[in-house]
C-alpha cells in the first residue's frame, strides 16, 4: 500500500513539473497496481512480495519492447521504452551485481549438494526466493545453468 501513496504523490510532482515521459511511466505503475488490487479474490490490500513482482514485471515488458523496437529500427520508440523501464526500475529494490549473485547461487548449490542439470528447478526455486527483486530471473538463470554444467 505504501508503493500506490507513493506513486500518487510522485505522479502529482511530476504533473507539476508538466514531465509527460515520466508521467506516462508513473501512470503505467499505477495502473497495475489498480488492476491488481480489483482483481476477483483479492482483499484490496497488496502484499509487497506482488507489488515487487509487479514492478519486476513492467520493467521485463519495457525491455522485450525495446529490443523487438531496435530490431525494427525504430530506436525512437526503444529509447522511449527504455525510458520508462528506468523509471519504473527506481521503486525496485537496489538489485546486486552479477558477482555476489553468483556467490549466493554458489552457496545455495553447495547447500542443497546439488550436482547436476537435474536439479536446476529445485536451485532456481531456491534462488528465487532468496534473491526475490534483487536480482533479475533470466541473470539467476544463467548462472544456476553454468555453475551447474561445470
Amino acid at each position: 500500500m505504501e508503493l500506490e501513496k507513493i506513486i500518487n504523490d510522485d505522479i502529482k510532482a511530476t504533473m507539476l513539473a508538466r514531465d509527460s515521459k515520466k508521467l506516462e511511466a508513473l501512470r503505467a505503475i499505477k495502473a497495475a497496481l489498480l488492476l491488481e488490487k480489483t482483481k476477483e479474490g483479492t482483499t484490496g490490500e497488496i502484499p509487497d512480495t506482488i507489488e515487487l513482482k509487479l514492478l519486476q514485471k513492467l520493467v521485463k515488458q519495457r525491455k522485450e519492447s525495446a529490443e523487438i523496437y531496435k530490431n525494427a529500427n525504430r530506436d525512437d520508440l526503444a529509447e522511449n521504452e527504455l525510458f520508462e523501464a528506468s523509471i519504473i526500475e527506481k521503486y525496485l529494490p537496489q538489485q546486486l551485481a552479477e558477482e555476489d549473485v553468483r556467490k549466493i547461487i554458489l552457496k545455495i548449490i553447495t547447500e542443497a549438494g546439488a550436482s547436476s542439470m537435474k536439479e536446476m528447478g529445485k536451485i532456481m526455486g531456491i534462488a528465487n526466493k532468496e534473491l526475490s527483486g534483487q536480482a533479475d530471473n533470466k541473470l539467476i538463470s544463467t548462472i544456476v545453468k553454468e555453475l551447474l554444467s561445470k
